[in-house]
């Protein structure tokens, strides 16, 4: 057979196949090129999930007759010339168009500001309509009808119009994410319309449109660098986790992408503070010079590959980490939340309007003591009554001075309640505090710094063990054989295919030392990093924690409640134990009140 050059038509629905996955593949693919063009407002209609209809309207800098015949053709773009070096744009391929207009009904409408007349051009399955005038305002208004009709198999592999319509809606939110000065309006008959209206430069407010109120009250700020490569953006504290990765969003130089790498360094900065199966919250940027990362990997561009992995992965878990230390004890604000929400209930008997929140003030508020002139209560026989505290037989020793309910975050222990929860008292309100749980964690901490202050332990096995690998993972856990050993794994070269291990870490006991160094090979031919070990030690630090902290049941002396009151204030990540559950609750005045109906 011979060699032959295939149909255009044919060329464009080969290459739809990669660019244009599903409806949301195509409203990513227009939405970069209105904001590439410069628009302010963009918005976007569908019907049938984006199937039947994919509108996306822009009031960007549009394009004349001349612009609109090249558009739709392959490889024809504005964005770059002869390199793929410097890349400053969100599309740069030149395939999304013509890859749209041969498998669907694309029309496309355009005018420049400062002209009178606009220009539309059609491609029905491939086949290109002329260029001719068109009634349009300033911008451009792409039109796809009838997604796949030219490939209808492709139809077949499409879910429901639901999953899709809600694929176009996350497409749309990382966008507005990575573009906080853009507004962005969302409609059509399968949905209801969602708007998300420019913010400026604050890019907290926009990630609060998307993600809820309560990841304002609940992220860390973020900004770090490393070696020309800076990380900026917000992370939830440990308590404010997810049941799914679907609210970590990742930028790169203000592109949303989806990187293992970056996902698996979130994951790791977490990995002593979020329980298995759950996830924490966050939005990273990362911006560094465009030649140290290749975004032409995949026709989707959602996928990148950087210079230096290592380097970026290093960054984004130091600077996670660093931030949730630097935060301290801090927990998620939902507990307090929920607390109140599981109160309500019981009270709707009595429920009055919602009220705005407000500080709370001694004057003002309607639970403040009497004053000794006015009668205590109505009846007269009531008056001779004086505002007296309770009398307690441990009054005295529960009472700290004043200044300590004032000077510390977590204020004075008041009380102990069923041998577990310790009640303290703050200037502004009260917190419950999980004895075991927090001092599980303070008791990890201790041990991890000691881990980490120190060599550590290791025994010497009587036999060594003799693991047969490849030449090449033998060469690269040699490159990391003296971080092994400074974690108590002793490993040599036993011929050119060989590892010797004749060292574990004492405190894992008895390990399968053939499984452990496998584990750390396949890591660093992945990532060049061997995380495992440094995990498993860490998992023992932690059981050791559990079994090794105060137990739930005994009661505390005021003294020891307040002790652990000022370490968890100097502990970094003392807000979650060692699981990820919240070690305390805090509760303002103003909440307590709302919850006896007196605000």
């Amino acid at each position: 057979m011979s060699v032959q050059q295939l149909p255009e038509t044919l060329i464009n629905q080969i290459a739809a196949g990669e660019v244009i996955e599903r409806p949301a593949s195509a409203a990513k693919e227009l939405i970069e090129n209105a904001i590439d063009a410069g628009a302010t407002r963009i918005e976007i209609a569908t019907a049938g999930g984006g199937k039947a209809l994919l509108r996306v309207t822009d009031n960007g800098c549009g394009m004349g007759p001349d612009d609109l015949a090249l558009a739709i053709r392959r490889h024809c773009t504005s964005k770059i010339s002869t390199s793929l070096m410097d890349i400053r744009t969100l599309g740069f391929r030149g395939e999304a168009l013509p890859s749209i207009g041969s498998v669907a009904r694309l029309s496309v409408t355009s005018r420049r500001p400062g002209e009178d007349t606009g220009f539309e051009i059609g491609v029905t399955g491939g086949k290109v309509s002329p260029v001719r005038p068109a009634p349009a305002n300033p911008g451009t208004v792409v039109e796809v009808r009838d997604l796949f009709f030219a490939t209808p198999a492709r139809l077949k592999f499409l879910k429901t119009e639901r999953a899709e319509a809600g694929a176009i809606t996350e497409v749309v939110k990382r966008m507005a994410i990575a573009f906080p000065a853009i507004r962005f309006v969302l409609s059509g008959p399968d949905r209801t319309t969602q708007e998300f209206a420019a913010c400026g430069t604050d890019a907290l407010a926009r990630m609060a449109q998307v993600l809820g109120a309560d990841f304002s009250t609940n992220s860390i700020g973020l900004d770090a660098e490393r070696e020309g490569v800076r990380m900026t953006g917000f992370a939830g504290v440990p308590t404010f986790n997810r049941g799914n990765s679907a609210h970590q969003y990742a930028f790169v130089n203000g592109r949303p992408v989806q990187d293992k790498l970056i996902l698996q360094a979130i994951r790791a900065a977490y990995a002593d503070t979020v329980p298995l199966g759950r996830y924490p919250v966050a939005v990273l940027s990362l911006t560094l010079d465009p030649a140290l990362v290749d975004v032409n990997v995949h026709p989707a561009k959602s996928d990148v590959r950087f210079r230096d992995p290592g380097l970026i992965r290093g960054l984004i878990v130091g600077g996670l980490r660093e931030a949730l230390q630097r935060e301290g004890a801090r927990a998620s604000t939902t507990g307090a939340a929920a607390m109140a929400s599981a109160f309500r209930p019981g009270f709707s008997p009595f429920h009055r309007p919602a009220q705005p929140a407000r500080g709370w003030s001694a004057d003002t508020s309607p639970s403040r003591p009497l004053s000794p002139q006015a009668p205590a209560f109505a009846e007269a026989a009531q008056q001779g009554f004086e505002a007296m505290a309770a009398p307690s037989a441990r009054q005295d020793r529960f009472a700290p001075a004043e200044e300590a309910v004032h000077a510390h975050p977590l204020g004075a222990a008041r009380a102990q309640i069923h041998e577990n929860y310790i009640v303290a008292q703050t200037a502004d309100g009260l917190v419950i505090v999980d004895q075991h749980a927090a001092h599980e964690r303070l008791v990890y901490e201790a041990l991890r710094q000691s881990l980490a202050s120190r060599a550590r332990a290791s025994q010497m096995l009587l036999i060594p063990e003799i693991i047969d690998l490849p030449e090449e993972d033998c060469d690269r856990l040699m490159a990391h054989a003296e971080d092994f050993f400074a974690m108590g794994l002793a490993i040599e070269r036993f011929g050119p295919g060989a590892i010797a291990v004749r060292e574990t870490p004492a405190i894992l006991g008895e390990v399968n030392a053939v499984g452990l160094v496998r584990q750390l090979a396949d890591e660093i031919a992945e990532w060049d990093q061997a995380t495992s070990l440094a995990a498993k030690l860490d998992y023992v630090a932690a059981t050791m924690a559990c079994h090794g902290s105060v137990r739930s049941g005994r009661r505390l002396k005021p003294e020891e409640m307040n002790a652990l009151l000022r370490q968890m204030e100097a502990t970094p990540g003392s807000g979650q134990c060692n699981h990820g559950r919240p070690t305390y609750i805090e509760l303002k005045l103003a909440d307590i009140e709302r919850l006896f109906g007196r605000a």
